[in-house]
């Protein structure tokens, strides 16, 4: 942070939704239930793809891995909601903020990149099932989650650097639930415009290079899966891939809608209530989209529940 915000300066105050203090109620409530159920379900999720050998494929690996990032991605910021929700006290902490800030964005960049990852994969599953296992083999599984993560603690690093190097001149009211790119630059006391440029050329690269790959990928399943005549192998194709598009569309959808579009156009009262959806309500919905009508994740679930009623 530049020395001119001045050298007494301790943290930031999350204004939140304090202009509207029954609504705070009403989401301490919810928001307590929606963390809970992120938390069991990809707990759960993670724990089956463990368990069940035949979960063990890269499809569960790389859920695996959105499950893990989506428990991180909404610990980053819902337990410090819930805080501020029920007290009177909403600051956070200088150090609190650039951890809570340099969290959030790599696991949302982390997510942007996954996310195609998992596209190719079930690119390679429906259009090239004969040569599925040479193509996802596990040590490129591993190589291109790892750089997923790389990618997104990259970015996340420059962007954290950069968001406080900007004067704020002592302003630290920021009118939002969490730390966050926009609501942050909104407390800058010099022109941001060259910033904001570098930023969504950044964006740019994270979300719609990804968005291209997804884009290709399910083109191309949809040309294979049309020419599968039998029904029973279109309904499966279209069923373990609609489960990811479902999530892409969710994800994607409010990412680009913060980051791509002009600052001049941006609402903090819709900011706050979009981010909201992507850090508590996708996370929490992730593990049932996958799940639902999935016969191998609810066969995997029903044993490993026989399995601990017949150890009693």
């Amino acid at each position: 942070m530049d020395p001119k915000n001045g050298s007494s300066f301790t943290g930031f105050i999350l204004l939140g939704f304090s202009d509207r203090p029954q609504l705070e109620r009403v989401l301490f409530v919810v928001l307590l239930i929606f963390y809970l159920l992120t938390l069991l379900g990809n707990t759960g999720i993670i724990a089956l793809s463990r368990l069940d050998p035949h979960l063990q494929t890269p499809m569960y690996f790389f859920l695996s891995n959105l499950s893990f990032l989506d428990l991180c991605y909404t610990t980053s910021t819902v337990p410090q909601l819930l805080v501020d929700l029920r007290g009177p006290d909403k600051s956070i902490s200088f150090a609190g903020c650039v951890a809570q800030l340099f969290v959030s964005l790599w696991l949302g960049s982390t997510e942007c990149i996954l996310l195609g990852v998992m596209a190719f994969d079930r690119y390679a599953a429906v259009c090239r099932p004969l040569h599925y296992t040479v193509i996802m083999h596990p040590r490129l599984c591993a190589l291109m989650a790892s750089a997923s993560w790389f990618i997104g603690f990259v970015n996340s690093s420059l962007h954290t650097v950069l968001i406080f190097l900007v004067p704020l001149c002592g302003r630290n009211k920021i009118d939002h639930f969490f730390c966050e790119i926009p609501p942050l630059l909104k407390l800058a006391c010099v022109d941001t415009t060259v910033y904001e440029s570098e930023l969504f050329s950044v964006s740019v690269m994270i979300l719609l290079i990804p968005v291209a790959l997804i884009t290709f990928s399910y083109g191309q399943i949809v040309r294979v899966v049309l020419a599968i005549k039998s029904a029973s192998g279109q309904r499966k194709a279209f069923g373990t891939c609609g489960s990811h598009l479902t999530v892409v569309s969710l994800f994607y959808g409010t990412g680009i809608y913060i980051y791509l579009q002009p600052s001049n156009n941006y609402s903090q009262d819709q900011g706050k209530f979009i981010s909201l959806f992507y850090t508590i309500v996708t996370p929490m919905v992730n593990p049932v989209i996958y799940t639902l009508r999935n016969k191998d994740v609810m066969g995997a679930m029903r044993k490993v529940l026989c399995r601990g009623y017949d150890s009693r």
